[in-house]
């Protein structure tokens, strides 16, 4: 990239081409012919907005309609997903698959170029803007369920390495004039060398799209993505959203609420009322059980994509399919505590055009006034053990056996029920082991950590102290 460097501070007009990594031919922009498209980058032509930035609809010159991704600041994470999603769309080419027009590099610039959509995504469809209206009939909700399951599968099974998107989700499959889908962002995206059934690594993803082994423990696999398409799935049949807000605050996911339907065969109850009851029969049936088989919380009874898609166009019927039981994750506390959000601002995650309104959680010690709790706990976490980089919050459940560890509650009984500790310093100094039963969450520090120890180096803390104080 040292070559392209400057293109973004540059006054003077390139001749627009370059050639990018899989001799795919990318429009290199300069940030004036951006600025020129977007109207400065206005609020009216803003089109979502999100932790990595925000996206705006713009109209080049020559009359090519775009969507321009500006990244809000150059940290080292919009660093890492700026150059994760240019290297990714450089191996990748499917119709079912948002490429890349373009981009624009500078000193203290990252904006990354696509056709603008003028659908925009299944979630502006289901719940946002066009939420009202019935665009999505059964037919073309069988479509985009179809076609984005065949993207996804082109990066499991036909591109070496293999690609694991690790975000899939409504904001993130946009829908072009004839509402044929296509997978987009690739920010989070996970390349998975030959022979690799999987990995540990930083938990990256959308609340209620998370499959449970990679949100409790980081492991990642081409099965994570079949589940969070089995969500998608059950939106897109429901009309429902993942994760919903009941009456005095009370969450409940998308598959809890299938979960019974499903076991009692009223299968027509789940369909999205807005349907008003204009769907075929047999593929609703057809699609639910996929689902269910997609978000089994073990990932070894999820079906691969190529099956998922064989299923869908009626190819596979698997003999078990008609006897699944969903048998999904129950996301309590500990998982909503993974959501992206800040724990002291709200903000909005959205995918390439859509936006999505994260909740916010409740101060787990509001309940007990200004009273301050200190804390001292000895870290035993699983090794490698690599916490996401300036996420707001991480979940840690230590693989500890609680029979054997006498003192494995001591000292946390006042605050049993919210195991949630803001951490503020790190310090070497060994003390006695103390760790709570429920998982830890830690809100990553706001300041950096004495001695000169980068949060980066967290990892290096096993069986080393971390003081966590409620400030």
């Amino acid at each position: 990239m040292g070559s392209i460097m400057s293109c973004c501070s540059s006054e003077k007009v390139d001749e627009g081409v370059v050639v990018a990594p899989g001799n795919t031919t990318w429009r290199m922009f300069t940030y004036k012919e951006l600025h020129t498209a977007t109207n400065g980058f206005s609020d009216d032509n803003k089109l979502g907005e999100g932790g990595f930035g925000s996206v705006y609809w713009g109209k080049t010159s020559d009359g090519l309609e775009i969507a321009v991704k500006k990244l809000k600041a150059m940290t080292v994470k919009a660093e890492m997903e700026f150059a994760v999603e240019v290297e990714v769309l450089g191996r990748v080419k499917h119709k079912n698959l948002l490429g890349l027009r373009g981009y624009c590099v500078g000193t203290d610039q990252r904006l990354i170029v696509y056709d603008y959509k003028p659908n925009l995504s299944v979630l502006s469809h289901l719940h946002g803007q066009f939420g009202g209206d019935v665009q999505l009939d059964w037919k073309k909700r069988m479509k985009i369920a179809i076609g984005s399951a065949e993207g996804i599968l082109y990066l499991h099974h036909e591109v070496t390495p293999h690609i694991i998107h690790r975000d899939i989700k409504a904001s993130n499959v946009l829908l072009d004039s004839d509402f044929e889908p296509l997978v987009a962002d690739f920010g989070f995206a996970k390349l998975i060398p030959e022979g690799v059934s999987h990995m540990t690594t930083r938990v990256k993803g959308t609340l209620g799209y998370l499959a449970p082994e990679y949100a409790m423990w980081g492991k990642v696999s081409e099965s994570c993505d079949v589940y969070s398409f089995g969500i998608l799935l059950l939106e897109l049949v429901t009309g429902r959203k993942p994760i919903e807000k009941l009456p005095g605050g009370v969450k409940r996911t998308i598959t809890e609420w299938t979960e019974p339907l499903i076991a009692d065969g009223r299968f027509k109850e789940l369909v999205d009322p807005k349907l008003r009851g204009h769907f075929e029969e047999n593929q609703l049936k057809q699609s639910i059980y996929v689902a269910a088989l997609c978000v089994q919380s073990e990932p070894e009874k999820r079906p691969n994509m190529m099956q998922v898609v064989g299923m869908l166009k009626g190819y596979d019927t698997r003999g078990n399919l008609m006897k699944t039981r969903m048998d999904s994750v129950k996301y309590k506390e500990e998982l909503m505590a993974l959501d992206q959000t800040s724990d002291d601002d709200f903000e909005e995650s959205c995918g390439v055009f859509g936006t999505m309104v994260g909740t916010k959680m409740q101060d787990p010690y509001s309940r007990y006034g200004n009273k301050k709790i200190t804390k001292h706990i000895i870290s035993q976490f699983p090794s490698p053990f690599n916490p996401p980089l300036n996420s707001d919050l991480l979940a840690v459940r230590p693989p500890i056996d609680e029979s054997k560890s006498p003192s494995f509650s001591d000292g946390f009984s006042s605050i049993h029920d919210d195991p949630i500790i803001r951490l503020r310093h790190l310090t070497h100094h060994r003390v006695p082991c103390i760790v709570p039963s429920p998982p830890v969450f830690f809100v990553s520090p706001s300041s950096p950590a004495r001695g000169g120890v980068r949060p980066s180096k967290f990892s290096t803390f096993r069986n080393r102290a971390l003081r966590c104080s409620n400030l």
